[in-house]
């Protein structure tokens, strides 16, 4: 991996280049403009309270999403073993986040993150460690809180209305195979490493996997001395790790409560019903976790209002839904356009400097 040729860093390049942004913006404004058009009557629109409530509970959805961004931040300080500095995780974590918006969530941002913190001078090992072990945390942050939720709620939690339906098939076949590869990469990175390594050896003699057949090799490699180094790390460092993945989590769902509240000024505010609230944006997400359009987009949107049908009007949910999406999606994509030229071009720069011309 650390050893990768110029042209195949370059078609990784590509692969975040910021014409990527234009299909999810499409495709998510063009769902968007539909459901408005079949769906909001203008006196429900006139009937939405634009005012000081409003603006409160949208703040606090920003507000939750920074909480989220800094989470994140300080996770990749802590699996980097603090290498980067507060400003630079946030960098990263921005282009970490513009990947997965832009790439369909049945890929996600992985393989764009092990290029780009390769491009920041971590060691191979170090790149596979830090986003390995992101998604052994992120399977665990759910395999826990989904059964605890459902324990509370039934599949109350998954969808109203939905009951044997295509959203629980949905739900539980996504859930079980999110905890096999969690568990998969568990059992490689903590326990039995060489299982992994041969596993990679033989996708790597797949013939029209020829020429990524060494990187492949290299890659299992780097998974043995990973594990050795998590093995190493003390309890500390998981519990740091957990943390920081649980608090990003909590408050990625907490800021559709927000949303919510914004919209639906008098919503009850007592702990079940905003958990159960909040158990719904984990399932949400665990459902459009496969979705073949870039970040979901257009999925997303139009599976909002169902999920929250008990607390908010077709009508209305459209709207909110737009409002979800600009706080918690587009706003990476934006971020994204802003910060990605500036860091490829500091990555061009500095790898002209390494070829010496």
């Amino acid at each position: 991996m650390a050893n990768k040729a110029p042209h195949t860093d370059d078609s990784v390049l590509n692969s975040i280049k910021l014409s990527k942004i234009i299909p999810p913006v499409i495709i998510g404004l063009l769902v968007v403009i539909y459901m408005i058009y079949r769906q909001v009557d203008l006196e429900v629109f006139k009937s939405i309270a634009w005012n000081g409530n409003m603006l409160f509970w949208i703040v606090m959805a920003i507000l939750c999403y920074i909480i989220r961004h800094l989470a994140y931040s300080w996770r990749l300080r802590i699996l980097s073993e603090y290498q980067f500095s507060w400003p630079k995780s946030a960098e990263l974590i921005v282009l970490w986040e513009f990947s997965s918006a832009v790439s369909p969530t049945t890929i996600g941002g992985a393989g764009v993150a092990l290029f780009m913190l390769a491009q920041e001078k971590l060691s191979a090992a170090k790149t596979v460690s830090v986003v390995l072990y992101s998604m052994v945390v992120d399977t665990l942050f759910f395999i826990i809180t989904v059964p605890a939720l459902y324990f509370i709620y039934g599949r109350a939690m998954i969808r109203p209305g939905a009951e044997g339906g295509v959203f629980d098939v949905a739900f539980w076949s996504i859930m079980a195979f999110m905890s096999v590869y969690g568990l998969i990469f568990f059992y490689g990175l903590f326990i039995n490493p060489n299982t992994i390594k041969k596993l990679i050896g033989l996708i790597a003699r797949i013939p029209f996997l020829k020429k990524f057949r060494k990187e492949l090799l290299q890659t299992a490699n780097d998974v043995v001395i990973t594990s050795k180094e998590m093995k190493q790390q003390p309890a500390i460092f998981h519990i740091k790790a957990f943390t920081s993945t649980a608090i990003a989590w909590v408050v990625r769902f907490l800021a559709i409560n927000c949303i919510i509240m914004a919209f639906v000024p008098d919503v009850a505010t007592d702990i079940y019903n905003q958990l159960l609230m909040y158990s719904r944006g984990e399932s949400m997400h665990v459902i459009t976790s496969f979705t073949p359009t870039p970040g979901g987009a257009g999925f997303a949107e139009v599976l909002f209002g169902g999920f929250y049908s008990e607390w908010i009007t077709s009508g209305v949910s459209t709207i909110a839904a737009l409002v979800w999406r600009l706080v918690t999606y587009y706003s990476y994509l934006i971020a994204g356009a802003i910060i990605i030229p500036v860091w490829i071009s500091e990555v061009l720069a500095r790898r002209k400097a390494e070829r010496g011309f």
